[in-house]
């Protein structure tokens, strides 16, 4: 190792804090702000072992967790609109109407990708042709080709051939092939951008006459064949900078298009690049439109600590609905379109692949959570055999009585102590009369709490009596619902998987049904919970699965995950459901299985907006990806990422959705 490189890791590398902090600034940064961060290196270097700042060798917070300003007043859809009110089809249809001559870009223009970044679409190809690093050889071989171009022509306007030209040369891939890989995955993955093919078609409708006008590097022929498929014909002319040698971008593209008119004639041009979209179109003579770029906020808004590939695909989704011009969204909406989506995508394949494995029969959804979950599940894999299962915190708690005492006692007493109910408030919740010898409508406090539960502990064989119908019946409902399936599983959010683990413990041990229940769950208790431990032999026997994460792996999730700043409530959200509250079982006047219920949780309209917005991402990214089947393969990590991005500063955007409902915790 070289003298300059040892010191140049004693300085940068040693202390990753200080590393971060310096590429922090370092990275991207040019002229004074580079020599800059030279001196803040040396000055982080000296306060940390000269004046011992020793915390400057920590990693920051900010660098752990991306944190970025979420607009909390309105929606980031109504926003944009606010900010771009020219970005409706009517009045882009009125203004395009007044030129004899339309002209329309291509990529994120006409055409969406389903990636934040177009060469995400390497990764895909990459994978196809078994080359690892293909993504980055890729975009260096465009580059090494566009430079030798320049030497040899004077401009940088290659085709797709020169590129694989140079990769066959480089990589040894034959060529052909990989023009033909690129070209088919370019129209697998690509879809018209749905404002945009509404204002097309007007126009089309309306007779007018429309080009098409692209920096691209390939040809027409394939290029008319994509538009084609995408809906977008009968356009007169397509020009492309590959097969004239001139640019948008250099303005000669526009100049030569104007010399195939007769002077006097009206252009208008439609794009979404600045430059060549807008400032080169109006410096040749044409009048223009601008459409944004669809990713022009990704960086402000979105994640990016995610892995590549499913990052991009999050983001590409995302973006081109929120910002594509043709709908404003609701808050609610937009908190399950972007933060439940991917979750719920990525947990519905989890379950699904669990379940292929391990041979499981029925895969039950607990009501309420499972309500949205088995919605999206039944779109995604429709031979799969499914129920809604109706299962409760307090059902199971009243049947769990006679079999764990303790649990029942502190779920209907001890959470419930000094929260303004009184005694005899918190011995009907628990559906059974019982007089207790004082005061039963005095409040619930930590000063009597002990009273009453030693007086619950010596009534409890009359307590377990009284439930013995509620018993009876939930063993004969779940006994018609598991059929003659021999292993089912529990799907729920969670957390500590009480709702699976006792619905398991029933099924096999005090019902006797022959049936084994495994306990699927989104997430697990943390270590901010006061029993973090509480699920864990499950967990390790295999009883009990957790897809986001639990103490064994995703542990920064672990850490992260507080439910007593609200992150179970954050995330119960993104599972409500219009349903009411289940309560428990009981048999009718008829000896009929009886299904309990309670209230229907607060904003109703707003749920259905969240399970839409859920809803619209599964089938959006359904449709991008359907035939590319590992990217449902979500890792619970990039799951989490939007919430993470969503649980920062503070809170503030999470805060914000919260208080829209009033979401009823059951015991």
């Amino acid at each position: 190792m070289s003298v300059r490189q040892k010191v140049y890791n004693f300085l940068v590398n040693k202390q990753i804090g200080i590393s971060k902090r310096y590429h922090a600034m370092h990275d991207g940064s040019g002229g004074i702000k580079c020599v800059l961060s030279w001196g803040y290196l040396i000055w982080l270097n000296f306060a940390y072992y000269i004046l011992c700042m020793k915390r400057l060798g920590k990693i920051p917070e900010a660098s752990i967790y991306e944190v970025k300003n979420i607009p909390t007043e309105i929606s980031e859809s109504e926003q944009f609109h606010a900010k771009m009110p020219q970005v409706s089809v009517d009045k882009y249809f009125e203004e395009l109407m007044k030129y004899d001559v339309v002209s329309f870009d291509i990529f994120d223009t006409l055409i969406f990708r389903p990636f934040s970044e177009p060469a995400d679409l390497f990764f895909m190809m990459g994978e196809e042709l078994g080359i690892m690093d293909f993504k980055r050889i890729r975009m260096e071989q465009e580059y090494l080709a566009r430079k030798d171009h320049f030497a040899e022509n004077g401009n940088y306007e290659i085709s797709l051939a020169d590129i694989w030209n140079r990769i066959e040369r480089e990589v040894g891939v034959d060529a052909s092939l990989g023009m033909k890989i690129e070209l088919e995955t370019e129209e697998r993955l690509c879809y018209a951008n749905p404002f945009m093919s509404q204002v097309y078609n007007r126009l089309i409708e309306a007779g007018k006459e429309i080009i098409i006008v692209s920096d691209m590097y390939i040809d027409a022929i394939h290029m008319k064949h994509l538009l084609n498929s995408k809906g977008y014909k009968a356009f007169k002319e397509l020009y492309v900078s590959c097969e004239y040698g001139v640019s948008k971008c250099d303005g000669k593209l526009f100049d030569l298009v104007k010399s195939n008119y007769e002077k006097g004639t009206s252009f208008i041009h439609v794009g979404d690049n600045v430059n060549s979209d807008v400032k080169m179109a109006e410096k040749t003579g044409f009048a223009t439109m601008y459409y944004p770029n669809v990713n022009k906020n990704a960086l402000l808004y979105r994640p990016y600590d995610m892995s590549p590939i499913i990052g991009g695909a999050y983001r590409g989704v995302v973006n081109n609905k929120i910002y594509n011009g043709t709908s404003v969204y609701s808050i609610e909406y937009e908190y399950g379109y972007i933060y439940g989506g991917l979750f719920v995508v990525g947990y519905c394949n989890f379950i699904h692949e669990y379940c292929r494995l391990h041979n499981i029969d029925k895969i039950l959804f607990l009501s309420r959570d499972g309500d949205i979950l088995k919605q999206v599940y039944d779109e995604l894999y429709p031979e799969d055999c499914t129920v809604y299962a109706y299962w409760s915190r307090k059902a199971a708690t009243i049947l769990m009585a006679g079999e764990n005492r303790y649990d029942f006692v502190r779920r209907f007493l001890h959470h419930k102590v000094n929260s303004g109910i009184t005694i005899r408030e918190a011995i009907d919740d628990m559906k059974i009369t019982l007089e207790c010898p004082f005061d039963m409508d005095v409040e619930l406090t930590s000063n009597n709490v002990d009273t009453v539960k030693d007086y619950v502990l010596d009534s409890f064989d009359d307590i377990v009596k009284q439930y013995e119908s509620k018993q009876m019946s939930a063993r004969q409902y779940y006994r018609n619902l598991f059929g003659n399936a021999k292993k089912v599983a529990a799907v729920d959010i969670g957390w500590a998987g009480s709702g699976a683990i006792s619905l398991s413990h029933l099924a096999e041990k005090v019902w006797m049904l022959d049936t084994d229940v495994i306990g699927i769950i989104a997430g697990t208790n943390t270590i901010n919970n006061a029993e973090p431990d509480a699920g864990e032999s499950f967990l390790q026997s295999g009883k009990l699965v957790s897809y986001l994460y639990s103490q064994s792996f995703n542990r920064d999730l672990m850490k992260k995950h507080n439910p007593n700043k609200d992150y179970n409530i954050f995330w119960e959200l993104l599972l409500s459901s219009q349903t009411p509250q289940f309560v428990g079982f009981d048999f009718d006047e008829n000896g009929d299985v009886k299904l309990e219920f309670g209230k229907r949780d607060f904003n109703q309209e707003g749920i259905a907006e969240i399970q839409n917005g859920i809803r619209d991402f599964a089938d959006d990214y359904t449709a991008r990806f359907k035939g590319y089947p590992n990217m449902f393969n979500i890792s619970g990590r990039d799951a989490y990422a939007p919430m993470l991005l969503a649980a920062g500063n503070d809170e503030e955007y999470l805060r914000m959705i919260e208080e829209k409902f009033d979401l009823q915790v059951n015991i």
